[in-house]
Order: structure tokens, then sequence, then C-alpha cells
């Protein structure tokens, strides 16, 4: 049997501690559109082109607190055009009070990026890559 081919990673599902604190990050500092809200624990968000989901979660909730969430993902990245951008981006978040963990480099294979973390501690990498940022 051959692989079935696919279109990569478009969706995303995080399970948050501050759903209205979440949301109003991602849409208000990096963008996103509300897609749909099917209730007060859910919230769907989209750049255009991918899904975010954001589920409340009532055992990260109980648990609130300054350290990051435990969890296996290392890492969110949203794909920029152009490696400028990246110091764009950087400037901007840094301008609304958001910690850049990681300033802006160029690594070695060419793409350049940026850290910073959402509210609940979910590490997110603002990435110029050569080999797919043409094709966004």
């Amino acid at each position: 049997m051959e692989r079935p081919t696919h279109a990569g990673l478009r969706h995303l599902a995080l399970s948050v501690r501050g759903l209205d604190q979440m949301k109003r990050f991602y849409v208000d500092l990096l963008g996103f559109e509300v897609e749909w809200e099917p209730d007060a624990d859910n919230v769907y968000l989209s750049s255009g082109v991918d899904n975010l989901a954001l589920h409340r979660s009532t055992t990260l909730a109980a648990g609130r607190g300054p350290e990051p969430l435990s969890s296996p993902l290392d890492h969110l990245g949203l794909i920029v055009r152009d490696a400028d951008d990246v110091d764009r981006w950087a400037a901007f978040l840094e301008s609304r009070g958001v910690t850049i963990d990681a300033k802006p480099r160029t690594h070695r294979d060419g793409a350049r990026s940026c850290y910073f973390c959402d509210p609940d501690g979910n590490r997110i990498q603002i990435i110029h890559h050569p080999p797919i940022s043409g094709r966004c």
C-alpha cells in the first residue's frame, strides 16, 4: 500500500488554563481570528490557513501558578514569509509587554526565528524557514 499524501500541519489543539486570556493573546497580539465558539469552554481560531483550538481545562486551572505547563509540546511555530518579519514581530511583541525569550537570530540552515511564551507558558516560535516560507 502506498503512503497517502498530506498537506502538512495545519491544526493544533491546546488545553488552556485561562481561556479568555489565551483567546485575547492569540487574537489581539498574534492576529488570529475567531472561527467558531461552540460554547464557553472552547474557541477555534484561524490565521486563514490553519486551525488553532483552545479548550478550557479545569484540571490545569486548579493548578494555576507562575510555572509553565508540563507538556510534551516543545513549541508551536508560526511561519512568516520574510526573514525581516521575525524582527518586526519581536519588536511588536516587546512593545506590547511580551518577553522575547530568544531574540531573533539566523540559524545554520538559513532559517531566522525568535521565541516567546503565551500566557499559559506554551513556547511559540516565529520562524522564517526558506523551504516553506515562500509557499505561505
